[in-house]
């Protein structure tokens, strides 16, 4: 079985991601091939799209919500993501068993004696009232069923009903407290009631492949993905990694070779590339994780140098003025230094609109 070294998972998961060279496709094309874009905050999502798809532009994004062709909604591991209409409805099903078991660990004994069925109903009911957000359906929900948890009528909503949030004119499509509508009501459409995970296990090597069975349970939050994996094993291929673990892929997926360059690239806060792999070695050292995780679970924006993380950035405004603030990690080159500088001038013109002065700031890695 031949070996896949570190290098060439890198490349063949950043042509995938579409970070091997800014692609000429449309909005929801790239959504849909990225298998969803995590969206735990509204702007994040544009960057990515910036980052990957030539000539993007915000307004195309947000007539796409406004169409309801794609929404933002939960997801993988519970999060907050942006999938096409299509998407949402397909793989909603599947993902619902690691849903049900977030609600079991999350509430424990505050779940007990839930009528689940009666509070997802009216929930429902309410929601097809109007979209409105949680703070106001919890008030609800409180004089429905005065002897349940508060918080436990809520998170069983989360779980176990299909929502999607309401865009508005936003800058970035969505208000920092956007409302919630149930998504087959806001689409026309029923969710698929199909759980089968396969679907889901064959987009997510689409989209970050090759990869292990922990790494597709790393992507989605679902246990079982051996077995699961092993049901599509006719279907697929196999290679191993340099530490012998096994890795599937679709036959026909990219796998470009370890020499073909990378540009830099900048990602935003929570990109799923830097998320969905139990090993992440492929695209982010193993030193580096902690300088991308907080404390209180935020993934901070990254940049990329030849392919991996090489560092953090951050953007500030005053007033009309806007700064691009760069944390390497690791010693850049001066071309690399030179190639951060001009991408990150261009970000900073897109994640900014309305700024008139624009500063790009590289500092130095921390000493060891």
């Amino acid at each position: 079985m031949k070996t896949l070294t570190r290098r060439q998972l890198n490349r063949a998961t950043l042509a995938r991601q579409m970070l091997l060279a800014r692609e000429k496709t449309t909005s929801l094309r790239a959504i849909e091939r990225l298998a969803g874009m995590q969206a735990q905050v509204p702007k994040p999502p544009f960057i990515g799209l910036w980052s990957r798809v030539a000539g993007f532009r915000r307004e195309e994004l947000c007539r796409l919500l406004l169409r309801r062709e794609v929404v933002r909604g939960t997801m993988m591991r519970a999060t907050i993501h942006l999938a096409s209409a299509r998407d949402f409805l397909a793989l909603r099903s599947p993902l619902q068993p690691m849903l049900s078991l977030g609600l079991q660990q999350v509430l424990g004994t505050r779940a007990k004696g839930l009528d689940l069925e009666r509070v997802v109903e009216f929930a429902r009911a309410c929601f097809d009232e109007q979209p409105r957000g949680f703070n106001d359906l919890r008030a609800v929900l409180r004089k429905k069923f005065p002897k349940a948890d508060e918080r436990a009528l809520g998170y069983a909503v989360r779980t176990h009903l299909p929502l999607v949030q309401v865009p508005t004119d936003a800058l970035w499509a969505f208000p920092g407290n956007a409302d919630f509508a149930a998504a087959e009501t806001w689409l026309g459409k029923s969710v698929d009631p199909d759980p089968d995970p396969r679907p889901l296990v064959l987009r997510y090597l689409a989209a970050f492949g090759p990869a292990t069975a922990g790494d597709f349970q790393t992507w989605s939050g679902l246990g079982g993905g051996a077995s699961v994996l092993e049901t599509l094993k006719g279907e697929l291929v196999t290679f191993l990694d340099e530490r012998g673990r096994l890795l599937y892929d679709l036959p026909k997926a990219p796998r470009p070779d370890a020499g073909t360059p990378a540009p830099v690239r900048f990602l935003p806060e929570y990109d799923n590339l830097v998320l969905s792999h139990a090993d992440r070695s492929r695209v982010v050292a193993d030193a580096h994780r902690p300088f991308i995780a907080t404390a209180n679970l935020q993934i901070r924006a990254t940049f990329l140098v030849d392919g991996v993380v090489a560092g953090v950035w951050k953007t500030e405004r005053k007033k009309s003025a806007a700064t691009l603030s760069l944390e390497p990690l690791v010693p850049l080159s001066a071309p690399a230094r030179g190639q951060l500088a001009e991408e990150g001038e261009s970000l900073l013109r897109f994640a900014e609109p309305d700024a008139t002065r624009f500063d790009v700031k590289l500092g130095r890695p921390p000493t060891r």
